[in-house]
């Protein structure tokens, strides 16, 4: 292994670590999806329970079903008794009406109703201990691991559990696997029911703010306290965040406003390289040439803490010589940078050029120095 140290190669910044966020929630976490750099774990791989936020695992799998044809956003769906039945946070929905799958969805993100996520439920897998099995091994599927799922709904339940970096996960790929969709978590109004106009306001505390805020779902039990899964967008940067735990509404809009406010304000992105910059050489054995450049094979965006005071700091690490050929493209190293606080960046470095194999004066080369090598260490003893 041999590392080199990337000092010289102008990719120090005068940066220092923000000054971390001290959150009040029970459990935290924040990521800078522009980047996928985590700045905020707080407990964030503990199973807790998630309440509503929960939902948003079932919205993930109705997307999944519309997506692939096995639901259709104008079908109308039957509500059952156990659906009905449900307290809580509802739509109201009466046994035997028939509701769209649109309407559903949006009485779901937006009303948070525990009755539509019984509907999709049985409509996805017949029953909703049927789905909350399916959540479960889909959440496994996705790289979910400390997410347990009991109803479709969050309904207080034993075992009913997920951590808040699960929730970021899967707020990130609600994101990026459904844009069509996700324009609906920034809906601050949906009247379902005439009869019932009190129920038809976003819970989401931020979307009013002028912040970038667009989503995704607050969640509250007595076992879970207050909590939010969010996302802001300000320029080209998104945040996601998620906290639990939090004593009041009041307290858990403070503390999520402050997430974001703190999230872009001391930290910025800034590209440390384009694609195709050389950063260094490695040698070549046996080759045409007897080195080879090592440069980015993509542009070098990194999140960087905005107060000024030291340096990220850089190693380029691989094993080499390498043999020839080496093909243009091929990846030969990688680029390791730290910076105080925040989890360190990998960058895959590819080379810079084809090297093709030597010829015969080539090898003859190598196979003497081999050979005066071995002469120069000597006869070996054995002990």
């Amino acid at each position: 292994m041999i590392r080199l140290l990337a000092a010289s190669l102008a990719l120090i910044l005068s940066t220092l670590a923000a000054a971390a966020f001290e959150t009040k929630a029970t459990a935290a976490y924040v990521l800078d999806q522009t980047t996928g750099t985590v700045l905020l774990a707080k407990n964030a791989d503990e199973p807790l329970p998630p309440a509503s936020m929960s939902k948003l695992m079932t919205l993930y799998m109705a997307f999944e079903a519309i997506s692939t044809g096995r639901l259709e956003l104008d079908q109308e769906l039957p509500v059952s008794a156990e659906a009905a039945s449900y307290g809580g946070s509802t739509m109201f929905l009466q046994e035997g009406e028939r509701v769209s799958v649109e309407d559903l969805l949006r009485g779901i993100i937006v009303l948070s109703g525990n009755d539509a996520c019984v509907v999709l439920a049985e409509a996805l897998s017949g029953t909703e201990a049927r789905f909350s099995r399916d959540m479960t091994m889909r959440a496994q599927q996705m790289g979910m691991t400390n997410s347990t799922f009991m109803n479709s709904n969050g309904w207080p339940k034993p075992g009913h559990r997920m951590s808040m970096r699960d929730l970021g996960l899967l707020a990130n790929r609600l994101i990026t696997d459904f844009p069509q969709f996700y324009p609906m978590f920034a809906e601050t109004e949906f009247l379902f029911d005439e009869n019932e106009s009190a129920n038809r306001f976003n819970r989401n505390p931020l979307l009013t703010l002028d912040i970038g805020a667009d989503g995704l779902k607050t969640g509250h039990t007595q076992e879970a306290g207050f909590g939010l899964v969010g996302s802001a967008k300000q320029g080209n940067r998104r945040v996601i965040f998620v906290i639990s735990g939090l004593d009041s509404a009041a307290d858990r809009a403070r503390e999520s406003e402050s997430i974001v406010n703190w999230a872009f304000r001391q930290f910025s992105e800034q590209t440390l390289g384009t694609a195709g910059t050389q950063l260094a050489e490695a040698p070549v054995s046996m080759g045409m040439q007897r080195s080879v450049g090592l440069e980015l094979a993509e542009d070098l965006n990194v999140l960087v803490p905005i107060s000024a005071n030291r340096g990220i700091e850089g190693e380029i690490v691989f094993s080499g010589p390498f043999r020839a050929p080496v093909t243009k493209g091929d990846q030969l190293a990688e680029l390791i940078l730290t910076r105080d606080d925040l989890p360190e960046v990998r960058v895959p470095l590819v080379a810079a050029e084809t090297v093709e194999p030597g010829g015969f004066m080539v090898k003859l080369t190598a196979a003497a120095m081999h050979l005066l090598a071995r002469l120069n260490a000597g006869p070996q003893n054995a002990s």
